[in-house]
């Protein structure tokens, strides 16, 4: 077993995604149970392209980008075993130049959880973890997940949430039963105070909760927002603003692929308000500054 290294040279790449979903592993196993798959295809008008993590790996070759690579373990809530974090290092791994991994633990199977991150960092070298409390089901602020929390901010590494509104179970019965409101950044707000030395990132604009988001991070100065899942012609008007501005040091570019691609959210962004003079730092340095690779 090798233990994931990053080896991505900075003034090669033009830009660094944060938001890249891992949907089917080598076996074929897919990340969401059938029903929920074919459900977001839906929600999205697209049969979304599902490529495996090399092929991945050679998508941003191609495009002078680096990306963070993960996937969610939500199997408590879904019934649904996940895709498995190590195999994601160790692809990461293969392809170290332009991945990045980030590991996924489901909070609600409590002491397993801890042991399980504990592993993915310090055996696999995963960089970060993500979560979607409306997909995983777990309110954020509960201090049951403290112990987890702290393990993350004890290792150095970076916790990614799911924020705001999501397309994984539209236009389902009753959802599928996902509840939107565990996903409101302003539950972060708790866990961006209770460990202070977490880095936290606030992933998508929030809809509805932009301004909650804004709020946190404006406050919380171990707290980032990425630009994900939404292309940046929808941008909400204070989130531009805030972007340019006053938080542009802890705002990242991310796209969602495979549900976005980067070419497109490059593309898009051109018709924003952005100010030209903060996309060096969206693009590439505030996430080279918050992963440890620069």
């Amino acid at each position: 077993m090798t233990r994931y290294e990053p080896a991505i040279d900075l003034d090669a790449v033009r830009a660094i995604d944060v938001h890249v979903h891992i949907e089917v592993d080598d076996h074929g196993r897919t990340s969401l149970p059938p029903d929920l798959a074919e459900a977001a295809s839906a929600y999205f008008s697209a049969d979304v392209e599902r490529p495996d993590l090399d092929a991945f790996a050679q998508y941003y070759r191609d495009r002078r980008m680096a990306a963070v690579v993960f996937t969610v373990d939500a199997e408590t809530a879904l019934g649904h075993a996940p895709l498995s974090s190590e195999e994601i290092a160790a692809g990461a791994t293969r392809n170290n130049d332009v991945l990045v991994p980030f590991g996924s633990v489901d909070p609600r199977k409590g002491r397993a959880a801890v042991d399980h991150a504990r592993r993915l960092v310090e055996e696999h070298g995963v960089r970060g973890f993500k979560f979607h409390p409306t997909v995983q089901g777990f309110d954020p602020s509960d201090e049951a997940w403290f112990p987890l929390y702290a393990t993350l901010q004890d290792a150095g590494v970076v916790a990614l949430f799911h924020t705001g509104q999501t397309g994984i179970g539209a236009g389902m019965r009753g959802g599928r039963g996902f509840r939107l409101a565990l996903s409101n950044p302003m539950l972060l707000d708790t866990v961006a105070a209770e460990f202070p030395d977490l880095q936290i990132i606030m992933a998508h604009p929030s809809v509805p909760w932009q301004d909650e988001a804004i709020s946190v991070a404006t406050h919380k100065h171990n707290t980032w927002i990425d630009l994900s899942g939404w292309s940046p012609k929808y941008f909400p008007p204070q989130l531009v603003r805030a972007a340019g501005s006053f938080l542009k040091r802890r705002v990242l570019f991310g796209s969602d692929f495979p549900l976005l691609t980067p070419d497109r959210w490059l593309r898009d962004v051109e018709q924003t308000d952005l100010k030209p003079e903060a996309m060096p730092g969206i693009l590439k340095d505030n996430a080279a500054r918050l992963l440890g690779l620069a």
